[in-house]
């Protein structure tokens, strides 16, 4: 019996512990050594993008690569002209996994550039655009995320061009929040009893007080 007192108390303390956690898998680009395949962001569905080096065109134009982040660009060479007829889709997606939290509360926020432009969209459902390689424009969600498997599908558009028509996407996250998730129905129910052998016991110790 004391054990389940003891069990309801420990269940009863990680429930009123819930917390806040930053979101794992949210993951900038370019995490990975300059010409190397960026395999945390899915490119077109079944290969990666490379991560760009940074004293090499068009980074500068494009904004300088940084210890934080880097562009990716869909050919190993970065400075290959692309898209010379007509304008290229290229869609890098990037999922992350909320099973275990409370989806309803999480959020975060982000900035991203590309060449040309460039959506993003939260499971389907659009929540930023981009249309510049030199400034960041911001992305941002509080609301629209699964319990469990999330995406976040960046689509580039790159414009057609005969010639000096490189093709690239750059994504840094400034910020990620979610609350861990309530107890499951057994810990509830462990819970339960556990606080209703602690109300028996006390009032049996003020009976026999009397």
């Amino acid at each position: 019996m004391k054990k389940i007192a003891i069990a309801a108390v420990l269940a009863a303390s990680s429930f009123l512990s819930a917390h806040a956690a930053a979101i794992s898998g949210l993951v900038n680009t370019g995490s990975f050594s300059s010409g190397l395949q960026d395999t945390h962001y899915v490119l077109n569905g079944n290969s990666y993008g490379y991560v760009s080096y940074d004293n090499a065109w068009p980074v500068n134009p494009w904004l300088a690569n940084t210890s934080t982040s880097k562009w990716i660009t869909p050919t190993a060479n970065q400075a290959a002209s692309l898209d010379p007829v007509q304008n290229g889709t290229y869609s890098w997606t990037l999922s992350f996994n909320l099973s275990g939290f409370d989806a309803s509360t999480a959020s975060f926020t982000g900035q991203f550039a590309a060449d040309n432009q460039a959506v993003v969209k939260l499971n389907g459902v659009t929540i930023g655009s981009a249309g510049s390689f030199s400034q960041y424009s911001s992305f941002a969600a509080n609301s629209g995320f699964n319990a469990g498997l999330n995406t976040l599908e960046f689509v580039l558009t790159n414009f057609a061009q005969g010639s000096g028509n490189p093709a690239g996407l750059r994504v840094e996250f400034l910020q990620s929040n979610v609350v861990t998730a309530v107890p499951e129905p057994e810990t509830y129910a462990m819970l339960l009893a556990g606080l209703g052998l602690i109300g028996t016991i006390s009032r049996r110790r003020m009976r026999h007080r009397a």
